[in-house]
């Protein structure tokens, strides 16, 4: 009778643990593998470059400023209604609009528009801005964010998916600083 060497416990606890422990490293190392490979293997989103409608031109009056939305151009099933993204609209002359973000500039906090006085607020920390969008008053060091807005065919458009935000040269008026370029 040949008797093969049987395997023992301790060897066949061996194996069963680096499958399990293998198994378990597999597991964990494709979420931080994808996320190293997703910049090579996502092409270029142009969610961010959309123009969106914010509405008919007759939504906003003459020398009114209203708080529009739109939908943000890059979202997932689960975004639900926090990517509906709020910005105010000002009509400056029936003709000319500008479109603010409806954060502050200082921490982000969402600003409110109070007609009476013609003033943007931030609840926050006291920031104030004129209707204009320029800063008034507080901790903030700029003006609101405006994005970037065009008419075509009697509705409002801006360029959204990205937070409009001062560029360098923006930065640079901010410090206060001049660099030779």
């Amino acid at each position: 009778m040949n008797v093969e060497n049987p395997t023992s416990r301790r060897a066949l606890l061996v194996k069963i643990g680096l499958l399990f422990n293998g198994t378990v490293g597999v597991a964990l190392g494709i979420p931080i593998v994808r996320y190293l490979l997703s910049p090579a293997t996502r092409g270029r989103d142009h969610g961010y470059e959309s123009w969106l409608s914010l509405g008919r031109l007759s939504q906003f009056p003459a020398g009114e400023t209203r708080l529009a939305t739109y939908r943000n151009p890059i979202v997932s099933p689960s975004d639900g209604q926090t990517a509906n993204i709020p910005c105010w609209v000002r009509n400056v002359d029936g003709r000319s609009f500008q479109v603010f973000a409806v954060n502050c500039a200082h921490l982000g906090c969402p600003v409110r528009w109070f007609p009476q006085s013609n003033l943007f607020l931030c609840p926050c920390h006291g920031g104030a801005y004129y209707q204009d969008g320029s800063r008034a008053s507080g901790p903030p060091e700029r003006g609101l964010f405006e994005h970037e807005y065009r008419v075509e065919a009697g509705n409002l458009l801006i360029k959204a998916g990205k937070l409009p935000t001062p560029g360098p040269s923006a930065l640079i008026q901010l410090s206060g600083k001049k660099t030779c370029a």
